[in-house]
């Protein structure tokens, strides 16, 4: 933290998945690789990502997080299979306004009772807009609204995978699969 600055904001939005934590922290992703678009206004505030490059397995992994105009590397500082992962911004070479600079971020998994997982995002970042109690619930929207776009594209990824093990595992009249694959014998 810089000096004479606040301490870091922090955003937590919560939600639901129809699946297990293990199902859900192998398929977590960061922003810079969702494949949805945005929604527009969103896409508008956000910076363009490319791609990451790099590991999030063990703590001290860093991923470099590339975007049209700059980049993020964010080092792992807690990886607890299938309950969180944790990181922090170790270099952010990245304009967002207004002054926002992120501190680091968290995923929290836990299981509901009914199969499914509950996650939690949270978002660390100092916000440079003045005055702050003008500008708190507007980076907290924008944050909210970044999140529920990245638990949906989890979701997006969760579907993939349950429309190819539905599609390898029913079996048509025949004994094959939709993809044309018969059982082992």
């Amino acid at each position: 933290m810089s000096e004479g600055r606040a301490a870091p904001s922090r955003v937590v939005t919560a939600g639901r998945l129809a699946a297990t934590p293990a199902e859900v922290y192998d398929r977590l992703i960061f922003f810079e690789e969702v494949r949805r678009r945005p929604p527009l206004w969103l896409g508008l505030l956000l910076p363009r990502p490319l791609r990451t490059e790099g590991p999030r397995t063990r703590p001290g992994d860093e991923t470099r997080c590339l975007y049209r105009n700059g980049r993020l590397v964010k080092r792992v500082t807690r990886a607890v299979s299938p309950s969180s992962l944790e990181f922090e911004v170790v270099l952010q070479d990245l304009p967002i306004r207004p002054g926002v600079r992120l501190v680091g971020g968290r995923y929290a998994l836990a299981a509901n009772g009914d199969g499914s997982t509950r996650i939690e995002i949270e978002t660390r970042y100092e916000g440079g807009g003045r005055p702050r109690r003008l500008w708190r619930p507007i980076e907290a929207a924008v944050a909210h609204a970044f999140h529920r776009h990245l638990i949906g594209a989890i979701d997006d990824e969760l579907e993939s995978l349950r429309f190819v093990a539905r599609a390898l595992s029913i079996p048509d009249g025949n004994g094959a699969s939709p993809l044309g694959h018969r059982p082992p014998a």
